[in-house]
């Protein structure tokens, strides 16, 4: 595999991180096919970015875990799966892949895409969920032929034996309209690290650099570190930096993510002075947009979003004025509701951002 430099020279658009891509050959990409007869004559590309949610809060096990009282770990940990039971990924996934099935994507980038295993003999708990082969399962029983172009680990978190938790982020494309030339995927050199036992936060970015209708794009998809604690806005602006340096070399780029800060933070500020345009601003500057949170069982009743963190972002040429694009949420109306073990749900707690971009 070619070290960050030599691709970094290459493409002068992504490094490529080894130990963070898939290990299944059959999910990476070489160049794949030309675009059919059929697209050639179109100039529209579609991205979607979505968080999968885990299914469960995350932030509170590690919250107990950093207190000095060992008491609240366990708890802590019994309502987590719990709430991890009544979220019901496989339903999820499928609902999302019927989301994929109707707007078409050329490219998709997900985060939380989680592996769960927490077997605890004891509890009679026996719970083990691969959210990646599930959701490719059910694109494909759709007819649908998405493949991982890349992926890079963000969470490790083994706080108890028999509890596990790997989060990814990954980026899907469709390989019948999408021809890849190049992909890859990094960690942050800014990150939190170890921030309790058992648990490294470490989160990076995934790329591909690949030719949709005859134009080629730069597409990322990132997942910034989360939290509200003081000092993590500026490593979100940190690690933004970071990727706003990496894709400097590319000419058209569409970064997307969960970018976890909000409009007008240091992060969002980073973007906007490294050339970006937020495309929802830039389309809808009059609306809201709000993307997060719904209840962390998914079970809230009404739409309950109080913060815009997640977004798709573009940097393109300037002789490109006559490019237009339409943005709009996904996952944020009571009808994408689902059913769950214990009543409807929704199919994440966050909501995903549908970009069509076209070229007239």
């Amino acid at each position: 595999m070619r070290n960050a430099v030599r691709l970094l020279a290459a493409l002068a658009v992504l490094v490529t991180a080894c130990s963070d891509q898939t290990s299944d050959p059959d999910a990476i990409l070489g160049p794949g096919p030309e675009p059919t007869a059929n697209d050639r004559g179109r100039s529209e590309v579609v991205a979607l970015t979505r968080n999968l949610y885990v299914g469960t809060d995350v932030d509170a096990v590690i919250g107990a875990l950093q207190t000095p009282d060992p008491a609240d770990d366990f708890p802590a940990l019994v309502t987590a799966i719990e709430t991890l039971g009544r979220t019901d990924f496989p339903s999820r996934a499928a609902a999302i892949a019927g989301e994929i099935a109707r707007a078409r994507p050329h490219v998709v980038g997900l985060q939380e895409v989680s592996q769960v295993d927490v077997v605890l003999p004891p509890l009679g708990v026996a719970i083990h969920l691969d959210f990646l082969p599930t959701l490719l399962s059910e694109l494909a029983a759709r007819g649908l032929h998405y493949v991982v172009a890349s992926r890079v680990k963000n969470i490790e978190a083994q706080p108890l034996p028999g509890v596990s938790l790997v989060d990814f982020d990954v980026m899907l494309v469709d390989r019948r309209r999408v021809r890849v030339l190049e992909t890859g995927s990094g960690t942050f050199a800014t990150n939190l690290g170890a921030v309790a036992p058992g648990v490294v936060l470490r989160r990076g970015w995934v790329a591909a650099k690949a030719t949709v209708d005859g134009e080629t794009y730069t597409f990322a998809s990132t997942h910034l570190e989360s939290g509200q604690l003081a000092g993590l806005d500026q490593i979100r602006a940190a690690q933004a930096g970071e990727l706003i340096q990496l894709l400097s070399g590319a000419r058209r780029v569409v970064l997307m993510g969960d970018l976890n800060d909000v409009p007008g933070s240091p992060m969002y500020q980073a973007l906007l002075a490294g050339g970006y345009l937020d495309a929802w601003t830039g389309f809808r500057p009059r609306a809201a947009g709000l993307t997060c949170c719904h209840a962390p069982d998914l079970s809230n009743s009404v739409q309950q979003f109080d913060e815009r963190i997640d977004y798709v972002f573009l940097r393109l040429p300037r002789r490109h004025g006559d490019l237009s694009w339409r943005i709009r949420l996904i996952g944020d109306d009571l009808s994408d509701r689902i059913s769950g073990p214990a009543g409807l749900i929704w199919p994440s707690d966050h909501a995903g951002l549908l970009l069509r971009l076209d070229a007239r």
